[in-house]
């Protein structure tokens, strides 16, 4: 049971909790995307899938459930609220929080995959397309990462830093997607597609955006962006990638995501006070505190759950009907219990650290 008097006597006052539950609701948004979106087929041997690749009228669903712009405009502004001198200290307390997570995980997936291939005796290729969604998470920890590294210097950035980060994806799209540049070029857009929203959190941070104004812009511009590029543009339907699909808007990020998150970064301006105001319930805060302490594990381990569970009840198919959709949907308590299981683990594990 959570201890919600206690929870609600350590809160400082000067917290933040609307902009804690922000990042709730981005970790709830990806998780349950990727829980509803992820699949495997055995043909015999394990391949990834994905119900959106089958069932193309639930792509608006990720228009709900892809949150990650969120991460980063929550992230900008913690950095830049957090930001002080010496910049050695700071940034070892950044990452601190960050990376812990990541040596358990590696670990847990080379015995996972010797398992996996020796006891089930499944080739490299089926570890691979398990492995593959359950590590994917790294490569945001790595951009987020960097970025929060940068942030003493973007904290000088003026909104045209914004604008630019844009056009710079707008850019590679137009090389790689119509001129016919190499496709290594779009990585580049790892960092700008990312960098526009942690922007957006460092100006909400110093009090350059007006949240009623600017997030009424951002929402209604992005949205009408990302809108006419996904009709008119020739950009995927779907916010994640797609199995099957000739390119994605997520691998790497694309103008289509890019106006997505501004859109996002603008409703979550909007949400904030209305936010902050449901968190003054210390039973909804006590659950919104909780999910914030173990944040980045949750992101982390939240793929290798799932396919824990996928293995333990031989949850294989191909995922072309609602009833697959209707069957994945009742498996997600127990997806969730064993996410719980590995959170509380590594809580215990960093108490006994901190004990000895």
């Amino acid at each position: 049971m959570l201890d919600v008097r206690g929870i609600e006597a350590a809160t400082p006052a000067s917290r933040d909790r609307g902009v804690d539950a922000l990042r709730a609701l981005a970790i709830a948004g990806v998780v349950l995307g990727h829980w509803l979106v992820s699949a495997w087929e055995r043909t015999p041997h394990v391949i990834i899938s994905s119900p959106l690749a089958y069932l193309p009228e639930l792509s608006p669903l990720s228009w709900v459930l892809q949150t990650l712009a969120l991460f980063f405009l929550v992230g900008g502004y913690a950095a830049a609220r957090g930001v002080r001198e010496p910049y050695p200290s700071w940034i070892a307390g950044r990452l601190r929080r960050l990376l812990p997570p990541v040596v358990p995980l590696l670990l847990a997936w080379v015995v996972l995959g010797v398992l996996v291939s020796v006891l089930n005796g499944q080739p490299p290729g089926s570890v691979r397309a398990l492995a593959l969604p359950a590590l994917g998470p790294l490569w945001f920890l790595g951009v987020f990462a960097a970025l929060t590294a940068l942030t003493p210097w973007l904290v000088r950035v003026r909104r045209s830093g914004v604008v630019a980060a844009v056009a710079v994806v707008a850019v590679v799209d137009l090389l790689r997607l119509v001129l016919g540049a190499p496709g290594g070029v779009g990585w580049v857009n790892v960092g700008a597609a990312w960098l526009a929203p942690y922007l957006l959190g460092i100006l909400w941070a110093r009090g350059d955006l007006r949240p009623r104004r600017d997030g009424a812009w951002l929402l209604a511009g992005g949205g009408a962006a990302a809108v006419a590029l996904v009709t008119w543009g020739g950009y995927p339907a779907s916010m994640t990638g797609v199995t099957g699909q000739s390119f994605s808007n997520l691998s790497p990020p694309t103008l289509a995501v890019v106006c997505f998150g501004l859109a996002q970064a603008g409703l979550a301006l909007l949400l904030h006070e209305p936010l902050k105001r449901l968190m003054r319930r210390p039973r909804v805060w006590a659950v919104v505190a909780v999910a914030n302490l173990g944040a980045m594990s949750i992101f982390l381990w939240h793929q290798t759950a799932l396919v824990l569970t996928v293995l333990a009840f031989g949850l294989y198919g191909r995922p072309d009907t609602p009833s697959w959709v209707l069957e994945r949907l009742a498996w997600l308590p127990v997806v969730a219990l064993v996410l719980a299981f590995m959170t509380w683990c590594r809580h215990q594990l960093d108490v006994g650290r901190r004990f000895w």
